[in-house]
């Protein structure tokens, strides 16, 4: 089930459209201001942002910035009331994925949403569960788990392992590893891309088929032995 932030500030646009979007199998997560929508992409997996521009506390701009910061491949959906557009236009050079305009017919809504979901899915080539070695990792939950033992990874830890374990034994580079999950590769990034290697491998030294192999000045591999 994929999961959607709905950052609306009116509680009876946010019912409507829940129902609505419950009713088409999405999993919906409610924040009634930008600080609590904030919050929620830190402390949730989720697979979209929908978010109106104007909200108390934080605005819809910070909304997404933070969506981007913690994951640069997730998609944004802003919300505008009509006569606003060129504020949305602005979001969209922010990395918002689409606008929609208020009010809006809810059918357009929700192909809009088909479409960004399986365009990201597609460009991802995500999946769910992963057996890497003994371990089971769940990209979703963001859990790698082997035998009874089970740890839950930061979103950062998760979205490059997922990129190791989409490409057994093959090379990462660095630049890809970055842009993709951080979105960006100057010096700060990369030492702290650094520190999640470090950890990753520390997790799956449990299992001593697995490493990740450092290419020094090219990039990272995970080897998987026989």
């Amino acid at each position: 089930m994929q999961t959607i932030l709905f950052v609306e500030d009116k509680d009876s646009m946010a019912q409507m459209l829940r129902e609505t979007l419950e009713t088409e199998g999405y999993r919906i997560i409610v924040a009634a201001d930008g600080q609590k929508g904030i919050r929620c992409i830190r402390d949730s997996h989720l697979d979209l942002v929908l978010s109106d521009l104007k909200l108390p506390k934080k605005d819809g701009i910070e909304v997404l910035k933070a969506a981007k910061a913690e994951n640069p491949l997730m998609p944004v959906i802003m919300m505008t009331a009509f006569g606003t557009v060129e504020t949305a236009v602005a979001a969209m050079k922010e990395g918002a994925a689409d606008f929609i305009t208020k009010p809006f017919d809810t059918d357009i809504l929700l192909a809009k949403l088909r479409a960004i979901l399986a365009r990201r899915d597609f460009q991802s080539g995500t999946k769910d569960i992963y057996e890497i070695g003994k371990f089971i990792f769940n990209a979703r939950l963001r859990t790698l788990t082997i035998g009874d033992d089970e740890k839950k990874l930061s979103p950062k830890e998760a979205q490059l392992l997922e990129l190791l374990a989409l490409n057994p034994n093959a090379l990462i580079s660095r630049e890809v590893a970055l842009k993709k999950i951080w979105g960006n590769d100057d010096y700060f990034t990369a030492r702290s891309m650094d520190v999640y290697i470090t950890k990753l491998r520390k997790f799956l030294s449990e299992d001593p088929r697995l490493n990740i192999k450092n290419i020094h000045g090219s990039g990272f591999q995970l080897i998987i032995s026989e």
